[in-house]
């Protein structure tokens, strides 16, 4: 394995990084706090990381991987406390109890898969499954492309989140050329695209929205 003798430290820095950017939610916390609801907020990425996070310890674990066993066990309880933030400022409390319980159903549904599936099998096709997640997870801030362009704003986009998911996401791309796991590699170089992609939009608009002009 290329540079096999750095694969503690690098899988170190990742994980104490990772960790790090998990506070980013702080921040959009606080700003959910200070306005009193939720409103142009969705709860994508804090009940996503829930989500991706249980379903990438469970992805550790087949690994055998203490890096990714430890990372995601601080993940999950990390953006449970976001969604419990989230509820509590959420004036659709309804709607956010239904995503809520379909999260943990699916999260059920797969872990109970990972249980019966074949041991040969299970590790690659949870892979799969993990990596199709993520992908979803990394790019879901672009669903909002269209509010974007129509108000040259990116103020709906979760800057501290895209960018320090940026610097963690390249980490952790280190990572996986070091192990040499073909799902981290695939994951990570898609993640980080689609990433700078968002990034991108920063340098393009600017965070508050254009002035309408009037005729």
């Amino acid at each position: 394995m290329p540079f096999e003798e750095y694969r503690d430290i690098v899988g170190t820095v990742a994980s104490i990084t990772t960790i790090g950017q998990f506070f980013s939610g702080i921040f959009i916390c606080r700003d959910i706090a200070r306005k009193g609801n939720t409103e142009d907020v969705p709860i994508t990425p804090f009940l996503g990381g829930v989500v991706v996070g249980s379903l990438n310890l469970k992805y550790g674990y087949l690994l055998q991987d203490p890096a990714m066993i430890q990372v995601n066990i601080f993940a999950i309880l990390l953006n449970i406390a976001y969604v419990f933030v989230y509820y509590l400022y959420t004036a659709s409390k309804n709607e956010v109890t239904m995503q809520i319980i379909k999260a943990i159903g699916f999260v059920a549904l797969l872990l109970g898969y990972a249980q019966v599936e074949s041991p040969a099998l299970i590790e690659f096709r949870f892979g799969v499954i993990v990596t199709i997640l993520m992908m979803v997870l990394l790019a879901s801030p672009l669903f909002s492309l269209g509010t974007v362009i129509k108000t040259k704003s990116t103020a709906t986009l979760p800057f501290p989140l895209i960018l320090s998911g940026s610097v963690v996401t390249f980490l952790w791309l280190l990572y996986g050329i070091i192990i040499e796991n073909a799902f981290l590699l695939f994951q990570n170089i898609m993640g980080l695209t689609l990433l700078l992609a968002q990034l991108s939009l920063f340098v393009i608009y600017p965070r508050t929205p254009a002035p309408i002009k009037k005729d």
